[in-house]
């Protein structure tokens, strides 16, 4: 029985195919929206989300923030060297600690070739927080830092445009009057992206990285910066400090007792930051979850608006086919026979244009990919200043959203069929035959 309800409801669509294609459309394209929308979604959150997973689940950045006001400039502001040992001795639950003194703005020459890039002083620990590896070298040691040696390591960008031909380690880098030989070179690292107004964005393309002790020894605390009519100088000793602890559940209440350890030296002045990436990347997961399911109601509008067409079209077979209702009811359908033709024809739209719309969906990824590739050929300026979270991003389809968007379509031609079926077996059959 209800294969051949199936089999008269094909029939009965197939007698008007445009009318019926465009209905099958309005359902393809609420189905195919709800995957795309949380496919495209769920790629966003996922970028943001590796982006402050990179600094590190298990770190506690403390980071110098440049007060307004001439006073505390000239007195020196941010956090000292003494910040840095007081948290070091202080916080049991710290199991590393790296300082960081950065100048942002140094030259760098080796005789041939000069080139501007920023001065990172450190310790050994900061390649592995920073997630960065060794191309051909070493690192710095420990034992550089102790002995305040003049040795350095090149970020992959400065040792291509300083040492173009033959090995940059073991050569020599002039910084500040100040000879550095070179003992590593780094590979390519991704910029990390800025965190709204809790960290700026990193870049690590123009990095020398140097001991600590040293630039401390050598280049002092006092940054000078000459401009036309400007002159401007800054006293500040460490940049930032990244702590890591060892468990998950220590790094909140690890945070908290960075913070008061250090507002207790720096109550006058708000002169520091502290950012947890934890928390951040628990706001991001909020964030990501209100995000989908706000894609997620913009999509259903789609399949909601195809359910119309559905009511829409079965109404107007309703009055088209009274004389064939009549006819049937005559020869001694049931009111129920009726009904089930009517809501088959619904269902056989919804679920048609259902199993378009998830073949739609399935190629999301190609797709963006495909037209994002189109956009960069033909407005390269345009899509240059889009943010490069965008230009990046890959769609990753959400498993459980296929089934979701077929179900919501078989729902949708179910409840906007039942109320043409249902005035169409409400016919008087008498009245129907007469029907012209």
């Amino acid at each position: 029985m209800w294969l051949r309800t199936l089999q008269l409801s094909i029939k009965s669509l197939w007698m008007h195919p445009l009318r019926s294609s465009l209905t099958v459309l309005g359902i393809f394209i609420g189905v195919s929206s709800v995957i795309w929308l949380l496919a495209l979604g769920e790629g966003i959150s996922r970028a943001a989300q590796e982006q402050i997973a990179s600094l590190g689940a298990l770190n506690i950045i403390v980071r110098t923030v440049k007060p307004s006001g001439d006073e505390a400039q000239d007195a020196g502001y941010g956090l000292t060297r003494s910040d840095y040992v007081r948290l070091v001795a202080t916080v049991p639950t710290i199991s590393k600690a790296i300082p960081m003194r950065i100048i942002p703005s140094v030259e760098f020459n080796n005789r041939r070739r000069r080139l501007e890039g920023r001065l990172v002083g450190t310790t050994p620990d900061y390649a592995e927080v920073t997630r960065l590896r060794i191309d051909r070298g070493r690192f710095l040691s420990d034992a550089d830092v102790a002995s305040e040696r003049n040795y350095c390591v090149l970020a992959a960008e400065v040792a291509e445009q300083l040492f173009p031909v033959g090995e940059a380690v073991g050569g020599e880098v002039l910084i500040n009057n100040d000879f550095y030989e070179v003992v590593g070179v780094m590979q390519p690292r991704n910029a990390s992206a800025g965190i709204g107004g809790s960290l700026a964005a990193e870049s690590f393309t123009s990095d020398i990285y140097v001991p600590i002790t040293t630039l401390w020894r050598r280049e002092g605390d006092m940054i000078v910066s000459i401009k036309p009519g400007q002159f401007q100088r800054d006293i500040n000793q460490v940049t930032q400090v990244t702590l890591q602890v060892n468990d998950r559940d220590l790094v909140l209440p690890t945070a908290d007792l960075v913070r008061s350890t250090i507002l207790y030296k720096h109550e006058e002045v708000s002169d520091f930051t502290v950012v947890v990436p934890m928390e951040l990347l628990e706001q991001a997961r909020t964030t990501q979850l209100m995000f989908i399911v706000f894609l997620g109601l913009i999509a259903a509008i789609s399949l909601v608006v195809g359910g119309i067409g559905i009511m829409n079209i079965m109404l107007a077979t309703v009055v088209e086919r009274t004389r064939e209702v009549g006819i049937r009811r005559a020869l001694g359908a049931k009111k129920r026979d009726i009904t089930r033709q009517f809501l088959g024809e619904s269902v056989v739209l919804s679920v048609l244009g259902g199993l378009l719309g998830i073949l739609g969906g399935v190629f999301c990824q190609p797709l963006t990919i495909l037209a994002r590739t189109a956009l960069f050929h033909w407005f390269p300026q345009q899509m240059a200043n889009v943010p490069k979270l965008i230009q990046t991003m890959q769609p990753h389809l959400i498993p459980w959203s296929i089934p979701l968007a077929f179900a919501i379509s078989v729902f949708v031609g179910v409840l906007f069929g039942v109320y043409p079926a249902a005035r169409a077996a409400s016919l008087d059959p008498i009245e129907a035959l007469r029907h012209e």
